[in-house]
């Protein structure tokens, strides 16, 4: 398979991951009308926090954090994508084609024209997106990547208690994110085990006190 062919595989497999999360968080989730553009501005200002944007103090971008960040601006832009019937080889080729032939502009300004258009429009913005990723660099391989990881994370959190405000997201003194990143390292996103095998590290980490 060619490049594209591989990212419009991924871009299934993420589809079929993100379906199967929202049916557990709501089963009826396609037609519940969630205003998953408010959560996509509102991660826009969490990512900014992130990469830093205060001129009367020194920041250092904590990019790690905000490739997470951005992942979660896919999730709830991919929700809305699914939603309205979007995903296929199309948006996949859209995507593809963008991701490598647009340059990266102002990281910060990107970043505001994507939480511009959540504002006043309905739908998301999928090529302003992509801008994002070029701006920072962020690779569609990367995308994909951390995507799965985050993914496998949030399910973690549902399984713990997070709807029900039991989950502890800072364990040991650091956010739930962080351990995710430092996991992501040390495991093989593209493998066949990988999603197993990060449910299991996280497993052994997380201070579960549930049964308690």
């Amino acid at each position: 398979m060619n490049p594209e062919q591989v990212f419009a595989g991924r871009l299934a497999v993420m589809a079929r991951m993100q379906a199967e999360h929202n049916d557990e968080v709501h089963p009826d989730w396609r037609n519940q009308g969630f205003e998953y553009y408010r959560a996509v501005w509102v991660e826009c200002a969490e990512l900014l926090d992130h990469f830093g944007w205060k001129w009367w103090k020194r920041q250092v971008a904590d990019i790690e954090q905000v490739k997470l960040e951005i992942v979660d601006i896919w999730h709830f832009g991919l929700s809305d994508l699914i939603r309205d019937d979007l995903v296929g080889t199309e948006l996949a080729r859209e995507m593809f084609v963008r991701a490598n032939e647009n340059g990266g502009g102002d990281f910060r300004h990107t970043v505001e024209a994507l939480a511009s258009h959540a504002l006043t429009h309905p739908n998301f913005d999928v090529a302003t997106f992509v801008d994002v990723l070029n701006a920072l660099p962020m690779s569609l391989d990367e995308l994909f990547e951390k995507y799965v990881g985050k993914n496998v994370l949030n399910r973690f959190r549902q399984a713990h208690g997070y709807k029900e405000g039991r989950y502890e997201k800072v364990w040991h003194g650091r956010e739930d994110n962080e351990h995710l990143s430092e996991l992501l390292g040390e495991l093989n996103p593209v493998s066949d085990s990988f999603e197993e095998e990060l449910l299991d590290a996280l497993e052994r980490r997380y201070p579960d006190k549930s049964s308690s």
